[in-house]
C-alpha cells in the first residue's frame, strides 16, 4: 500500500493491517510491517496461526451454510483477502463490520458490485449502536451467525462478555456464534508482545480456555466443542499440525428453548 486515505495515520501500527501482513497481503504500511516483525520475533508461529485461523473461517462458514444459515455478520472483518465469507457463502446475506476507516474503504471498493453483501463501519465494543445499524441490513427475526474471529482478544473483559451477551439476546433461536481467540503460548515473553500491541490500534487481552468457553454461555457447542483451530472439523484429520495450539475456536448454536 503506497498512500493512506484521508484521516488514516500510516505511522500508527494497525492490527488489521498487521494481520494482513501475516497473511502475506499487500494492504499494509511500513509501521504495520515493523510491528508485525517484532511480534514474529517473539512468536515465530504467528503467520502459521493466522493461516490456521483463516482455514477455520472457511470450514466454519461452510458448516453454517450446511445448517441453513443465510445471514452472516463478520465482526472485525479486517482487510479483504482471498476466501472471504461471501465467497464461501455466496447465497447468504453477508455483512462485514469493522471500525477502521481504511478497512472499510478497501472493503467497499472490493464489494462495490456484489449483491447481498455490505461493509458496515461500526465499533463492536458498542453493541447497542452496532445492533441499531445492523437492523436495517439483516432480519433479526430469522437466524443469524455472528463471526468473532481473532477480535475478542482485542476487547477487555468488562466489554467483551457484555458484547457477546447482547448479540445473543438480539438473535433468534437457531442463530450461531463463531469464535477464534488467542491464548498465552509463552508467558515469559508475552508481556513484551503486549507492549507492542499497546502502541498499535488495539491492545491484547489474552484469556484461558475456561474464560473463552464463557463466551458460549447460552449456546450449544457444535462438535468437537472448543478446540484448536486445525482440530475443528479438519479436512484431513491426520494432517501434521492438527494438534498445534494457536488458540481456541468454537461454534455455538442458540437453542430454541
Amino acid at each position: 500500500m503506497d498512500s493512506a486515505p484521508e484521516g488514516v495515520d500510516p505511522n500508527v501500527p494497525n492490527v488489521a493491517r498487521m494481520y494482513d501482513y501475516y497473511l502475506d497481503g499487500k494492504d499494509n504500511f511500513a509501521a504495520d510491517r515493523a510491528a508485525a516483525e517484532q511480534i514474529l520475533k517473539k512468536f515465530p508461529d504467528t503467520k502459521v496461526g493466522a493461516r490456521a485461523n483463516r482455514a477455520f473461517l472457511r470450514r466454519a462458514v461452510g458448516y453454517l451454510v450446511d445448517q441453513g444459515v443465510r445471514q452472516i455478520i463478520d465482526l472485525g472483518a479486517g482487510l479483504p483477502t482471498q476466501g472471504n465469507t461471501h465467497e464461501i457463502a455466496p447465497d447468504a446475506r453477508v455483512v462485514y463490520v469493522d471500525y477502521d476507516s481504511v478497512v472499510c474503504v478497501h472493503g467497499r471498493a472490493l464489494l462495490a458490485r456484489k449483491d447481498n453483501v455490505d461493509f458496515l463501519q461500526a465499533d463492536v465494543r458498542e453493541p447497542d449502536a452496532l445492533l441499531d445499524k445492523l437492523g436495517g441490513l439483516v432480519d433479526f427475526e430469522q437466524p443469524v451467525a455472528f463471526l468473532a474471529l481473532a477480535i475478542l482478544h482485542f476487547i477487555p473483559d468488562e466489554v467483551a462478555y457484555d458484547v457477546v451477551a447482547k448479540l445473543r439476546k438480539a438473535s433468534a433461536p437457531g442463530s450461531h456464534l463463531v469464535i477464534s481467540h488467542a491464548v498465552d503460548p509463552t508467558p515469559d515473553v508475552t508481556p513484551q508482545a503486549l507492549e507492542i500491541y499497546k502502541k498499535a490500534t488495539a491492545s491484547l487481552n489474552l484469556r484461558t480456555r475456561e474464560e473463552i468457553l464463557r463466551f458460549f454461555e447460552g449456546y450449544e457447542l457444535a462438535e468437537p466443542g472448543l478446540t484448536f483451530p486445525n482440530g475443528w472439523r479438519p479436512d484431513d484429520p491426520s494432517a501434521p499440525g492438527n494438534g498445534i495450539n494457536f488458540g481456541y475456536v468454537g461454534v455455538g448454536r442458540k437453542p430454541a428453548h
